[in-house]
């Protein structure tokens, strides 16, 4: 009996790290949708011959689906189940993005890309709950998410390598056709690893009037600050769409403390804990979309590297933020907490985005560049991992889909807010250098341009530091909160253990 239960607690722990795979795939595929189609716009712009007005739209359709449904995505894994709406999502987004690979027209990308975005919506939230209610146990937690939080923070950069090598050695279009075999192998994981857990008791009611008001007000917000980045913060446009996001949000918050059946119960963001996990997580996508976007102008266009050659760049970043979230997710993170780990992780980044600042036409990428680089992804390897497991943790289970899309909301909000915010400071700066120099020669013109970058780098610095502070003042002591890696599961961990035997 002893050997049976043994092999059988073996056979369940192999079970769980192969979920962690099949999850891992998902999230990493629906990350780097979001910028690796980036490199390949100008290929698909020629092929298609859609204007650069209509270009922003191939990035905007995806961002814009994706970030106002995942809260309707997360709560439809807590009330279809997660492994159910994992397949949906999974064939969904692989359908999606074959569609974006054959299509012969503007018209047909911009809805194929559309479409991704409302599966990945689906896919995001569902993967990280999925590994929620899967690691129960606190030390194989710990890992498992320092491996999902090194995912969500590498995507961005894996996305620009990828998208670099399949334009210049296939075609642009296989930057979508490459989601349908990742999605396929994701697909016979799923069938054969993601556990399928039934629900007990009533089920809940999905919350409309609730989602048709966070909808809006997310597609509203990310539109809004998309269309600053291209039209400009005095576009009525712009204001339009905030201010009407800022009505809907009131009036979401308002309906979440009245209704019945709450979309997302105001008590899992209002945890002291959990808001400085979300809150990180915004700040830290603020400043990473930052980097990859000037990063990348800067090696193209002034180092003049090609899409290959720039994407094989942010590979020391990746090495270094695996294994930042590693060392941090099975040494410090347990020892020391959130509270010191996060603070810490917003300072280095900090640190990395001054280092950015000294970066001109002269600069090297061994002596200048690659530093500054490694020190972001021990940044963001210290950041994401304990802010996405603390994000999650002590969640009730029924709300477990919710908790997690609202960490992807917070990423995703976070790019849209700094990248318009970042690129309108560097257009700005750049213009006010071209004044105040009014023969445009060539080397005006490079250095205007690294002018708009280092003002967006000091803004990108000011963020981490704003986070910084934040994080070390709201998130609770170890022993006021929950462990990250030692010590009793939470409450809601425990109460998932029989649910995932079975």
């Amino acid at each position: 009996m002893l050997i049976v239960m043994s092999e059988t607690t073996s056979s369940t722990g192999r079970r769980r790290w192969v979920t962690l795979v099949v999850v891992g795939l998902a999230q990493l595929m629906v990350v780097l949708d979001a910028t690796v189609v980036n490199i390949a716009l100008p290929s698909a712009q020629a092929d298609l011959a859609f204007s650069d007005g209509q270009r922003q739209w191939i990035i905007t359709a995806y961002s814009l689906a994706f970030a106002s449904l995942l809260l309707l995505g997360g709560r439809l894994s807590d009330l279809m189940g997660r492994k159910r709406t994992f397949v949906i999502g999974l064939i969904g987004f692989a359908v999606a993005s074959a569609l974006g690979g054959a299509a012969t027209s503007f018209e047909l990308l911009v809805a194929a890309r559309a479409l991704q975005g409302v599966f990945g919506a689906l896919l995001a939230p569902t993967a990280l709950a999925v590994l929620t209610t899967t690691f129960v146990i606190p030390k194989e937690r710990a890992r498992a998410f320092g491996v999902f939080g090194a995912i969500a923070g590498a995507g961005g950069a894996v996305g620009l390598l990828l998208g670099g090598f399949l334009t210049e050695a296939l075609d642009w279009r296989w930057n979508l056709y490459i989601n349908v075999p990742i999605a396929a192998v994701a697909l016979v994981g799923a069938f054969l690893f993601v556990p399928s857990i039934e629900r007990t008791g009533p089920r809940p009611k999905l919350d409309v009037p609730g989602t048709i008001l966070v909808s809006g007000a997310l597609f509203g917000l990310v539109y809004g600050f998309s269309n600053a980045e291209t039209e400009g913060w005095d576009s009525p446009a712009t204001w339009g769409m905030l201010a009407g996001a800022a009505v809907l949000l009131v009036a979401f918050i308002a309906w979440q403390r009245r209704t019945v059946h709450p979309l997302l119960p105001l008590s899992i963001v209002l945890d002291r804990n959990r808001g400085a996990a979300y809150s990180s997580v915004l700040i830290a996508g603020a400043g990473m979309f930052g980097v990859f976007l000037f990063v990348t102008y800067y090696l193209q266009i002034t180092l003049g590297y090609s899409p290959i050659q720039t994407g094989l760049s942010f590979l020391p970043m990746i090495g270094m933020l695996v294994l930042a979230a590693q060392l941090g997710t099975n040494i410090f993170v347990p020892r020391f907490g959130p509270k010191l780990m996060v603070p810490i992780g917003m300072t280095l980044g900090a640190g990395g985005m001054v280092l950015l600042t000294v970066l001109d036409a002269s600069s090297s990428y061994a002596a200048n560049v690659l530093p500054a680089l490694m020190v972001m992804g021990t940044a963001m390897g210290t950041i994401m991992p304990a802010s996405m497991q603390t994000a999650t943790l002590g969640v009730d289970r029924q709300f477990a889909g919710v908790a997690s899309a609202m960490v992807n909301t917070s990423q995703q909000v976070g790019g849209s807010i700094g990248t318009a915010l970042l690129n309108t400071l560097a257009a700005t700066a750049t213009a006010d250098y071209l004044v105040d120099h009014p023969v445009v020669t060539e080397t005006i013109g490079v250095n205007a341009a690294i002018a708009g970058y280092q003002t967006a780098y000091w803004w990108g610095a000011g963020f981490f530091a704003v986070g910084a502070v934040l994080s070390a003042l709201l998130f609770r002591r170890r022993r006021q909160g929950a462990s990250l890696g030692h010590g009793e599961p939470a409450p809601a961990a425990r109460d998932a253990e029989p649910l995932i035997a079975h």
